[in-house]
């Protein structure tokens, strides 16, 4: 179907598209006026606009939020548990226009955008069970007479900023502990995709969200200025960021001054290994869940897949088979299994991966290129073979619907591979042998291993990275640990 009859179901609850940031309990634009436009990935047209706040804006924002975290701490656990309980079941009453929003906005099929608002719910549903067991600890003291213990206590007022990939998953996996823990934040939405988080503030009025604890600012352009005063303003005692490294380490250049409290979830460059004892059909299966989900567009996704020498013409024959049949097209048509990627600049940089794999004697047996008559968003589901660690789509994160695959010999070379990258987000491997298992998973130099599995995330898994994908945990029992301080209390002179 071609792409010219594109049309976006309508929003049950019109209200749920807001043009405005949303700054203590109210919808504002910015004070120069100023808007940028949003458009729709598969189609390029104007969805609407937002506005373009700049550093006063923010800092406003920040003030707001101060102010409320001063009462909003005190609040008990219970009462923040209830909260986001709230907010969690407005989300899946409304699932279906948050749905819709994703979909037009950031272009993954309607499908896959139903899933990941059940995925950004479970968060606050997950938090808000953990809000009431911020847990504390009786430590036995060296001096008698002396009694330790520890609380926890929130950091403060938390600037989170959150990427295009995952509109309303990454505000939740950043919000939910926050506001569980007793902070306030400010969260600087995606400029591609802010409609979404905007509904999830419409919802977090209705859920009863006191006014300043949950505030929205929005911008396109002057992303690299908000982005500094999140880092740079005093009264932020935290920051958690979602995206690239090099973006990551200017942030956390810009927050030494003040010293913030930092939880950085940064780019992938995820091995996925399959071994010659493995079942190849579930590996295969595996390898296109863990590559073209969103298109590519994750920072999990597979980004070299190794296949050992024995069975690699039989996955790479089988994958091939399952590739062809996906179904690219704009979100919102009935059987679409791929939409667009997020804008010209990402294809622009895909088709740039697939030359130069090419120009180095790599084989693209499937894709490679636009897809004609749907718009400049829309590249095709690529399948390279014979891949050589020199490939740029080796040495780098490729964002995109690229699967390279690359035949190996022994283990031992494939973990030297898998771990010659200078990021580690997540990995995986499939394998049935029990040695083998416990040997890579303890190996492989990642925060996060799918064993036999091509997906690994849920609110209850700790998600994060090590080396220069970044530090701390998002989701699970850890996440709430990085929206409070310890606090040490010691008693004395106390009498047997």
């Amino acid at each position: 179907m071609p792409l010219s009859t594109h049309s976006v179901p309508p929003l049950k609850d019109k209200s749920l598209l807001r043009e405005e940031a949303f700054v203590n309990g109210k919808w504002v634009g910015a004070k120069s006026g100023k808007t940028f436009d949003v458009h729709d990935p598969a189609s390029n047209e104007k969805i609407g606009s937002c506005p373009e706040m700049t550093r006063e804006d923010v800092v406003l924002a920040i003030q707001h939020a101060h102010t409320a975290f001063k009462s909003f701490k005190a609040t008990t656990a219970r009462e923040r548990s209830r909260l986001l309980r709230r907010w969690y079941e407005l989300m899946v009453e409304n699932a279906s226009d948050l749905a819709t929003l994703i979909t037009w906005e950031n272009g993954k099929p309607l499908a896959d955008a139903k899933g990941e608002v059940t995925y950004a719910a479970n968060f606050f549903e997950w938090f808000s069970e953990e809000a009431p067991r911020t847990y504390g600890d009786h430590i036995p003291s060296s001096t008698a007479g002396n009694r330790i213990i520890t609380i926890r206590q929130p950091v403060g007022v938390c600037g989170l900023i959150t990427p295009w990939n995952f509109p309303a998953a990454m505000v939740t996996r950043k919000v939910g502990p926050a506001l569980a823990a007793g902070c306030t934040v400010v969260v600087k939405a995606p400029g591609e995709t802010p409609f979404t988080a905007l509904a999830l503030a419409e919802l977090g009025k209705r859920a009863g969200i006191p006014d300043g604890v949950f505030n929205i600012v929005t911008c396109h352009d002057n992303t690299p200025e908000v982005g500094k005063e999140l880092c740079e303003n005093p009264t932020i005692k935290k920051i958690s960021f979602t995206g690239s490294t090099p973006v990551g380490k200017l942030l956390m250049q810009q927050c030494s001054g003040t010293l913030k409290k930092l939880s950085f979830e940064l780019g992938g460059n995820a091995p996925f290994i399959v071994f010659d004892d493995a079942d190849v059909d579930k590996a295969v299966d595996g390898a296109i869940a863990a590559k073209f989900r969103s298109s590519g567009q994750t920072c999990v996704c597979a980004n070299r897949i190794y296949i050992q020498k024995g069975i690699y013409q039989a996955f790479a024959d089988k994958f091939a088979d399952k590739v062809s049949n996906f179904k690219v097209n704009g979100g919102f048509f009935e059987g679409t299994t791929h939409g667009p990627l997020i804008h010209k600049k990402a294809v622009s940089k895909v088709h740039d991966y697939v030359e130069d794999a090419r120009a180095k004697g790599a084989n693209v047996i499937m894709g490679g290129q636009c897809i004609d008559g749907l718009g400049p968003n829309f590249y095709g589901m690529t399948v390279i073979t014979g891949m050589k660690k020199d490939m740029k789509l080796h040495q780098e994160e490729t964002f995109g619907p690229i699967a390279g695959l690359f035949e190996f010999d022994t283990e031992a070379e494939v973990v030297e591979l898998a771990n010659q990258s200078e990021v580690g987000l997540a990995g995986y491997f499939y394998s049935k042998d029990v040695d083998r298992i416990w040997r890579v998973a303890e190996a492989l130099e990642v925060g996060m291993v799918g064993i036999n599995t091509g997906l690994v995330s849920e609110p209850a898994a700790p998600f994060g990275g090590v080396k220069q994908s970044g530090f701390g945990r998002e989701g699970s029992k850890y996440g709430i640990d990085e929206y409070t301080n310890i606090k040490m209390i010691t008693f004395g002179g106390i009498k047997a």
